[in-house]
């Protein structure tokens, strides 16, 4: 089974994934670092229920990966926006013959002293135009979380409508229950809700 690890804002500049996260929540991001196999770099915040939220980009500090980009930022045009997820498995390579063609391998990955594994594919991306979830697999015990400061920020809803809405809830929901997750037929979007101490607030 699936469960829901953290929601991820791409763009080509962190500053601007940064801003548009604390200028819609009303909050200020921790800085994350980098990520050596994939050249990114990113910031976090802490929400409520363990999840958290990620502003991620290129790291244009060092040289191009030798690798596509995971969350397929070597594609990434446009605004800063809600453009990934993340679930957290227990056993990668048992659930990984179970997901969509297309889901990827497990990649080593560490930032710091935070070290886990992650299913990219070879191009960077993931099932139906990347809203199928990136899969992480965290070493037992280990969360960005526990570095977090609290912001009393909670997800009450996140969204995702693809035009074969009924296929990816169909594959969603045989591997994860979460009732804040909703998937609608439409065309290619994110979108989440949260409950802030200054009210309803969306990305």
């Amino acid at each position: 089974m699936l469960s829901l690890d953290h929601l991820v804002v791409g763009s080509a500049n962190l500053n601007a994934a940064q801003s548009y996260i604390e200028e819609s929540l009303g909050v200020s991001m921790q800085t994350g670092g980098t990520h050596a196999v994939f050249q990114t770099h990113n910031a976090l915040l802490g929400l409520e229920d363990g999840i958290y939220l990620e502003a991620i980009a290129p790291n244009p500090a060092v040289p191009e990966p030798s690798r596509s980009r995971w969350f397929d930022l070597d594609n990434f045009s446009g605004p800063a926006r809600l453009s990934n997820w993340a679930c957290a498995v227990e056993n990668m390579d048992a659930i990984l013959p179970m997901m969509p063609l297309g889901v990827g391998s497990p990649v080593q990955v560490c930032r710091g002293q935070l070290s886990w594994r992650m299913a990219v594919s070879d191009e960077g991306t993931t099932p139906f135009n990347n809203l199928w979830p990136a899969l992480i697999e965290w070493p037992i015990g280990v969360h960005p979380t526990v570095n977090l400061v609290p912001r009393g920020i909670k997800l009450r809803r996140f969204t995702l409508l693809h035009p074969e809405g009924a296929d990816l809830a169909e594959l969603i929901t045989k591997n994860l229950q979460d009732d804040r997750v909703a998937i609608e037929t439409g065309p290619i979007a994110m979108q989440a809700v949260f409950d802030t101490a200054n009210g309803e607030r969306w990305l």
